[in-house]
């Protein structure tokens, strides 16, 4: 993305800037919050209804497609009505919807319960809202920075994993849906209340959604950015939401246990995601998608063959995580300094969509080539480790991938 305009200073973005970051990072960890409350229940769905695998992890994906097709015009639309106006609106329609998945889920219904998981993927639109808008408040050599620390908000998935099944053990399935959408209701109000866009946004010049969108597909950087973020972010969200019946599934854990340890897996994420950012600023983003891609590729084999003791897979699955945040970061790092600032969030709202759609199939995939004779998900690992190595070769024709002052190839 291009420097702010000459008309807004680096004192004005300063003045407002950090305290705009970390709301919406807080906004989105809750919209990510809401967004994930399938995956951690899914043990008690497949134990009330009876669920097969696939039927499962339909289930735990369903918010996922929405979440990330919609994310395409939630991106345009920041571009013309700000963040602070969609921040609020997707944090209040999240909150009904979590209200309803739980209804739906008490009365035991499956179809139902599918419905309504779709439309819950509005509150992972969130993303594409909030990185235009925080992309905004910095200068161009800081917005890797910002986007990574932004990016951290999807730690509502790490929030959902540990804290969801507590509160359905304490409180009981239904009640912990009201007390969630509350959470999300009330951060909605104070969005609109305390965040403010930024005068770079206040002084663009507003277009039309459809030329924006018809340009973001004209440009080679966006398929190149949307495959690789599908490989990296979606790797991120298939394990977030999978990893609790990947865990039942091959370890016997319940479904607290399950979470506490997805907790695990999606917290090493977002630690990683603004090292991934800040990197990228420095040394080019280039090294830090190698460095990932390597990593991810690594990992994801050695657990492919599934080691039996947890002091040897936990840390795997860690490491791994930490690979994948630091990817994240890095690729929307690069994505920072390709894409035209007044369609930025267009743009943005592409790549992000392909990012979850990464995460979608994976899911249903892995639940597609699950053994269950041998409790082995050797085939949907490995695939991984596949798909890893072919982002590795594609980051090698990606232009404005080298340190700062070496923008070429």
């Amino acid at each position: 993305m291009s420097a702010p305009s000459d008309a807004v200073t680096a004192n004005d973005l300063k003045k407002g800037q950090l305290r705009n970051l970390l709301l919406a990072t807080f906004a989105s960890t809750i919209g990510f919050w809401g967004w994930t409350m399938i995956g951690p229940l899914s043990g008690h769905y497949t134990s009330i209804m009876e669920l097969s695998t696939a039927q499962a992890s339909l289930l735990v994906a369903m918010p996922v497609i929405v979440g990330s097709v919609a994310r395409i015009p939630a991106g345009a639309l920041t571009d013309r009505y700000g963040g602070r106006v969609m921040f609020t609106w997707v944090l209040g329609l999240t909150a009904p919807l979590i209200v309803l998945v739980g209804l739906a889920g008490a009365a035991g219904s499956y179809p139902l319960l599918l419905v309504v998981s779709f439309f819950l993927g509005i509150a992972g639109t969130i993303f594409s809202v909030g990185i235009p808008f925080s992309s905004d408040w910095y200068e161009s050599h800081r917005k890797g920075f910002a986007t990574g620390v932004f990016g951290a908000g999807m730690g509502g998935t790490a929030v959902s994993a540990f804290v969801t099944p507590r509160l359905a053990a304490w409180l009981g399935y239904l009640p912990t849906h009201f007390v969630v959408a509350g959470v999300v209701l009330v951060t909605a109000l104070i969005v609109w209340l305390f965040l403010r866009d930024s005068p770079v946004w206040l002084q663009r010049e507003a277009t039309p959604m459809m030329p924006k969108l018809k340009r973001a597909f004209t440009l080679g950087v966006t398929y190149q950015m949307c495959f690789l973020y599908a490989i990296i972010f979606g790797a991120f969200v298939a394990f977030s939401n999978y990893l609790p019946t990947y865990l039942g599934n091959v370890y016997a854990f319940d479904a607290t246990e399950a979470g506490t340890r997805t907790a695990g897996f999606a917290l090493a994420a977002v630690i990683a995601r603004p090292i991934g950012g800040t990197l990228a600023d420095r040394i080019g983003p280039r090294l830090v998608t190698w460095a990932s891609f390597i990593g991810v590729t690594v990992f994801a084999a050695i657990l492919a063959f599934q080691p039996a003791d947890e002091r040897q897979f936990g840390p795997l699955w860690v490491l791994m995580a930490l690979f994948v945040g630091l990817g994240t970061g890095g690729v929307f790092g690069w994505v920072s300094r390709a894409a035209p600032a007044a369609a930025a969030g267009t743009i943005s709202g592409v790549i992000a969509a392909a990012g979850g759609l990464g995460g979608y199939f994976p899911q249903l995939y892995m639940g597609a080539v699950y053994d269950p004779d041998n409790a082995s998900y050797f085939v949907g690992l490995m695939t991984l480790a596949v798909f890893t190595v072919l982002g590795l070769a594609l980051t090698f024709f990606v232009r404005n991938g080298g340190a700062p002052g070496r923008e070429g190839r």
